[in-house]
């Protein structure tokens, strides 16, 4: 493999010169790094398919069924690791938290697919969340760090192609092998394990951020408190980004994780309709955020801002339809479109974003490790709760959705101007108004 290491990429260019170009080095690098979005939520969808079929073959009640979902990747194990690999990124590099918390994701993977029992189930479950978590806020800290400040929606945008790609190739193969019932499940999760190994060794040619090697040598580190996020600017943008994440992660959270689950258990559809469905909400995303986010987050605040007062909109009715409509394929195919396209404009791609721009460096990880475990914490309580609920019936599980995502739409009608500027012109300008 041809070494990277001594080739930076195009850093601390000024914001005149600046024009958006990305190189074939920082494509390479923001795919790279982009992976831990790819095997996060690429180990969602796979333990929601298997959703069932471990309920089934292991004799778990409605209450194990949510506290599997809880313990995982889509919550309190990424939460935990969320706050820890967020911290340490910030305190010893981004390189040294994305370099080995594949492996323990893949060893976790091995616990999965060769579960022979819920013991060995849960503990891989959250031992997979503890990966993934101290993994995106790292990565995503590099991709923001080295990115053209005119093209870093750009490649945070393609994290999320990324992030929507794991599902797809994870739900087509749970759909290819749906008639193996649960042994197919575990061919789905190693699966997972090459991709992540793979990653591992490519990751090797990777460097460390030079933004934050450059913010590390001028003492910034011994300068910055954690408690410096909880006031000022700084609060201001953890209100922002967190409330974003928080209440655009309840949707999406119970969508990955529990869409199939409710299809089949409802009696909408089978199995492999209900991971068609999926596949093709996820798919939804990757063709917004190619043709809309990737393309227009970086022209200009009004871009962002129309892109997402259309995406919420199309996400507030994407659930509120099921207030008035019985839960069917047909209004369930609405519901996935506009989830879809509506996530693309004004989902995960805004709060990652604005998470690399809003906050110091030496406090990036720690401020994303915060907002993103929080996050998965509350996450987690709610899919404990979601397969009682939706026992029931979609009605309640939909109306929370639908107030979540209002909720999360007047927030990001808040968020600031930080379109093409370069991240020390942004903490420039933080700090004068903290001043």
């Amino acid at each position: 493999m041809t070494s990277v290491q001594n080739t930076p990429p195009a850093l601390d260019v000024p914001p005149e010169q600046d024009d958006g170009k990305v190189s074939r080095q920082q494509w390479r690098w923001t795919a790279l790094a982009g992976m831990a979005s790819y095997l996060d939520a690429g180990s969602i969808v796979a333990i929601s398919s298997g959703l069932a079929l471990f309920q089934t073959h292991y004799g778990l009640s409605d209450n194990l069924t949510g506290a599997l979902t809880a313990i995982g990747p889509n919550a309190i194990g990424a939460a935990i690791g969320a706050f820890i690999g967020g911290r340490l990124g910030d305190k010893l590099g981004r390189k040294r938290i994305y370099q080995y918390d594949l492996l323990l994701y893949a060893a976790a993977i091995l616990l999965i697919a060769f579960s022979t029992g819920p013991v060995m189930l849960f503990a891989g479950t959250f031992l997979v969340g503890l990966a993934v978590g101290a993994d995106v806020p790292t990565s995503l800290a590099l991709v923001g760090e080295f990115s053209p400040a005119k093209a870093r929606g750009r490649l945070l945008g393609f994290t999320q192609v990324s992030w929507s790609l794991g599902p797809v190739v994870v739900l087509l193969l749970a759909w290819a092998l749906s008639g193996l019932g649960l042994l197919g499940i575990r061919i789905v999760f190693l699966s997972l394990f090459v991709v992540a190994v793979v990653t591992y060794l490519m990751r090797q040619g990777m460097v460390e951020s030079a933004t934050w090697k450059t913010a590390a040598a001028s003492g910034a580190a011994a300068r910055v408190r954690v408690r410096d996020l909880f006031s000022g600017p700084n609060l201001q943008a953890m209100l922002l980004t967190g409330g974003i994440y928080l209440f655009w992660n309840l949707a999406a959270g119970t969508n990955g994780t529990f869409t199939p689950y409710m299809i089949e258990t409802l009696g909408a559809g089978s199995q492999a309709t209900s991971v068609l469905l999926s596949c093709a909400s996820f798919a939804l995303v990757i063709v917004g955020s190619l043709a809309f986010y990737m393309r227009l987050a970086d022209r200009s605040h009004q871009h962002r801002r129309v892109m997402w007062i259309v995406g919420s909109v199309m996400q507030v009715a994407a659930y509120g339809v099921f207030l008035f409509a019985d839960f069917t394929i047909p209004v369930i195919i609405f519901n996935v479109v506009l989830f879809g396209i509506g996530q693309a404009l004004a989902g995960e791609a805004v709060y990652k974003t604005y998470s690399q721009e809003l906050f110091p460096t030496m406090l990036r990880g720690t401020a994303q490790g915060i907002t993103f475990g929080t996050s998965r914490v509350i996450l987690g309580i709610w899919s404990f709760f979601v397969p009682t609920l939706a026992a029931t019936g979609i009605t309640t599980v939909a109306a929370f959705l639908t107030v979540s995502l209002a909720i999360c739409a007047v927030i990001g009608l808040f968020l600031p101007n930080t379109t093409g500027k370069s991240l020390e012109q942004v903490e420039a300008e933080r700090s004068g108004a903290r001043a």
